[in-house]
């Protein structure tokens, strides 16, 4: 195959990122995009001088491969638009709204001959990158994430979970390789129905223990991992690229200082080089690269199904541990006794 021909369906914020990178991604050439809103579809087209196309099905038919970046409950049906088309795909996270969907869609893209990956953007983060490679010869014994945001900008048409916390649903897969023998979760309803603030503990059969806590009530924003092994503690933080490593210092290094102080080094600490590079850029450049090449998806759509399924037993878990906290009418206004988990998928 020589050059890619590629579109975008979905212009939101994430959509609209899509569309930048593709259109000056080496070996694609960006061929038009797609929007329910003709307003926004327009805008962006000119931007990048391409055709808007109002039609899903007419995009379909002048493309080889396309984004799939809409709101999760259109992913299903536009994906098995694709498939039927003989479009290939990269479908954002979650991969379906619900698991009865992922099955069926996983089913359809295995048995096909297409490229079919899911924008699990963290996978391609060069911070999580090198952090594997650095835990690649390490006993590993707990893991700790914290995803943390505000609540204004946040996507609080779901809860928590299915906003933040799949994310670290399908990095905790990532790691451990293998499924949780056991789910614990509890949660909290800040400001809404939906599940703002959760944490989740897992356990697998050859460990180790993790704890995944997503917030959307957070004013800092945190992306981080901390891991125990045997022979280390390792820090990563996802937003800021950093990577430390921990170990402990078998030698006794001591000194004088001017004071003629001793001191004993009791532990090295390594600061890794974390390459500069932006991980959607990443993501697409392997999407498009493994189009072309023929070559495996980081990301399979079954991979996909396995974090959404995690995230639905998380969501699962919580129903019987969750807190509603008192609200003063005068602070918020906001009914407590209306709070439900109505939002967490069944």
């Amino acid at each position: 195959m020589g050059v890619l021909k590629v579109g975008v369906i979905g212009l939101g914020r994430m959509g609209q990122q899509h569309v930048r990178i593709y259109s000056g991604l080496r070996r694609v050439q960006l061929v038009g995009v797609s929007d329910i809103n003709p307003e926004t579809g327009m805008r962006v087209a000119q931007r990048y001088d391409v055709p808007f196309y109002e039609s899903t099905e007419e995009l379909l038919s002048r493309v080889d491969a396309v984004s799939i970046v809409t709101p999760t409950p259109f992913h299903f049906e536009l994906a098995m638009q694709c498939l039927a088309k003989g479009v290939h795909i990269l479908v954002e996270k979650p991969v379906t709204e619900t698991l009865e969907q992922a099955e069926t869609f996983v089913a359809a893209a295995e048995s096909s001959s297409l490229t079919v990956q899911v924008g699990h953007i963290e996978r391609f983060n060069p911070a999580y990158i090198e952090l594997r490679n650095v835990l690649e010869d390490l006993n590993l014994l707990a893991v700790n994430m914290r995803r943390l945001s505000a609540y204004t900008g946040s996507n609080t048409d779901v809860n928590v979970i299915l906003d933040l916390m799949i994310h670290d649903t399908d990095l905790a897969l990532d790691l451990a390789g293998e499924e949780p023998v056991e789910v614990m979760a509890s949660g909290i309803s800040a400001f809404g129905s939906a599940v703002d603030h959760a944490v989740a503990q897992l356990v697998f059969p050859s460990g180790p223990v993790m704890t995944l806590t997503a917030s959307r009530v957070t004013e800092e924003k945190v992306r981080a991992m901390e891991i125990t092994a045997r022979e280390a503690y390792v820090e990563a933080n996802l937003l800021n690229k950093t990577v430390q490593v921990h170990r402990r210092s078998f030698g006794e290094y001591q000194g004088h200082n001017k004071r003629g102080i001793k001191y004993r080094q009791e532990s090295i600490l390594e600061s890794i080089v974390v390459p500069i590079v932006e991980p959607l850029y990443s993501e697409l450049q392997h999407f498009t690269d493994s189009v072309i090449d023929r070559k495996p998806v980081v990301v399979t759509p079954r991979q996909g199904m396995q974090a959404l399924r995690l995230a639905i037993q998380i969501c699962s878990a919580l129903q019987a541990r969750m807190v509603f906290p008192k609200v003063r009418e005068t602070n918020l206004g906001i009914d407590v006794s209306q709070m439900n988990l109505s939002q967490t998928p069944a």
